[in-house]
């Protein structure tokens, strides 16, 4: 066992840290929740990880999303992300996928290359497009809610879509998976009470979107292995 993980090995054991290394994640949405999901499974040890997204990354991000600084302003999220992730480790595999993730686009990525999907999509479109695919394909899949507007990271939290309640994007992908006859889903949300702001455009801290994306990482970890 390298030093790299030396740490993590005395937490998850030799066994499950080579399932790690094994391990094939793609995440979607590189923002605030999907940058830390990312960089915490590369630092957990995932061998393969997939990154999606179009954007670039703007200076409005730097309040929040892990690959943001002056340096990378400007540059493709998944170019920022590829580069900081090759200096924690070198021997991630890392399959960047440079684009919107849509109905038409969707074909473009094969899922079922992955043991696990992380979805950190905001467009409902898009993640519902997501859901369903994994659905059929009998890939494993997490997704994450509504993190703007949100100050208590405490409040975060792990269940099915049909057991959440308060968050306003659970709502909305509960009853369009209802009706597309897909009746489980493993999602992050939150039971805060979004704050009130006279911007249609959600405000957004430093702290809650990463927690989001710490749990997904740990959620995932655990089902890639024995850890109970």
């Amino acid at each position: 066992m390298s030093d790299r993980f030396s740490r993590s090995c005395r937490v998850f054991g030799e066994e499950n840290m080579k399932s790690i290394f094994k391990s094939r994640v793609i995440v979607f949405g590189l923002g605030g929740v999907g940058g830390a999901a990312a960089e915490a499974l590369a630092r957990a040890g995932v061998g393969t990880l997939g990154i999606v997204d179009k954007d670039t990354v703007d200076v409005t991000n730097i309040n929040r999303q892990i690959i943001a600084t002056d340096k990378t302003v400007g540059m493709n999220k998944t170019d920022a992300l590829e580069e900081r992730l090759v200096t924690i480790n070198p021997q991630l595999k890392i399959k960047k996928y440079n684009l919107f993730y849509l109905p038409e686009t969707a074909a473009q990525i094969d899922l079922s290359e992955y043991d696990f999907v992380v979805d950190c999509i905001d467009n409902v479109t898009a993640k519902l497009e997501l859901i369903e695919r994994c659905e059929k394909l009998g890939v494993p899949i997490i997704s994450s809610m509504g993190t703007g507007n949100k100050l208590h990271p405490e409040m975060l939290e792990i269940a099915d879509i049909n057991k959440t309640s308060v968050c306003p994007l659970a709502r909305v992908i509960r009853r369009e998976l209802k009706n597309r006859g897909v009746k489980k889903l493993t999602v992050v949300y939150s039971k805060e009470e979004p704050v009130a702001t006279e911007s249609r455009i959600p405000g957004s801290t430093s702290f809650t979107p990463p927690v989001a994306g710490y749990l997904m990482c740990s959620y995932v970890i655990r089902k890639l292995t024995d850890i109970k």
